[in-house]
């Protein structure tokens, strides 16, 4: 096989949460661009952009909305992906929010609606989808994870353990089904331009001491995560499963 027909999409079906806004809609344009149809599953963003820049490569493209964090609504994500595309073969869980307040006063509330999210969403839609690609002996599926998978943070302990459990989730969901023929590996963005991070970036001290450790120099965009998303849901990635993928400008290094 060809390099170019390793990271060749054509043909192929992926749902991409959090997918309106942001890291997702990124992601979900560049695997369009390399020949995937898209299901865009969004909440409170609208989708019409992304949609948009998929239909404008040839791919098809549906928005879902949903809420992730109810589990009731995960089923028919699944359920109107397979009909609008008779199956799936890349699920990208992008969907997350961050509560930022000291530990001491994190409620309970926002502890809960942030693992909700980037926790249970993540293991339930990879359940359901997982046992779809099991049947079908084939499967990609890209959990976003994060710096604070690695790290501690500040003001974020909901953010951080959820984040922390989507590797290890991430590593678990490989041991069983590397042999079956779906991969499961994560990216973990470091500071990205994004909604998430915009307290960060308002707050001069903060944001220069954060730019101060990375070794590119720059904060990331949501373009640097098209590749690794490309790699990692095509057959040039066949051989990695459970691996934690670092996207971070050298934050890990320096």
């Amino acid at each position: 096989m060809s390099v170019m027909r390793l990271f060749d999409l054509s043909g192929k079906a992926a749902i991409v949460t959090g997918g309106g806004r942001g890291l997702g809609a990124a992601m979900a344009v560049g695997l369009a661009e390399a020949g995937a149809d898209i299901a865009i599953v969004t909440n409170t963003a609208s989708a019409e952009e992304t949609a948009a820049a998929v239909r404008a490569f040839g791919r098809k493209a549906i928005i879902i909305q949903a809420d992730v964090s109810n589990r009731d609504a995960l089923p028919g994500i699944v359920e109107q992906t397979i009909a609008a595309f008779g199956k799936i073969d890349i699920l990208v869980n992008n969907a997350g929010i961050i509560r930022r307040t000291p530990a001491a006063d994190h409620s309970y509330e926002d502890w809960q609606a942030v693992i909700d999210i980037n926790l249970n969403s993540v293991f339930v839609l990879s359940q359901i989808v997982g046992k779809q690609m099991i049947e079908q002996g084939s499967g990609k599926i890209i959990n976003i994870a994060s710096m604070l998978s690695f790290q501690g943070g500040v003001n974020v302990p909901g953010y951080t353990s959820s984040k922390h459990a989507v590797a290890g989730l991430t590593k678990a969901l490989a041991s069983e089904w590397a042999s079956k023929g779906v991969q499961v590996n994560a990216i973990a963005p470091g500071y990205m331009s994004t909604d998430n991070t915009e307290a960060l970036r308002n707050d001069e001290v903060r944001y220069n001491q954060i730019l101060g450790r990375i070794a590119a120099g720059r904060w990331g965009e949501a373009e640097d995560l098209v590749g690794p998303a490309v790699f990692l849901a095509s057959s040039a990635s066949d051989y990695m499963s459970g691996h934690v993928m670092a996207v971070d400008g050298g934050w890990l290094v320096k």
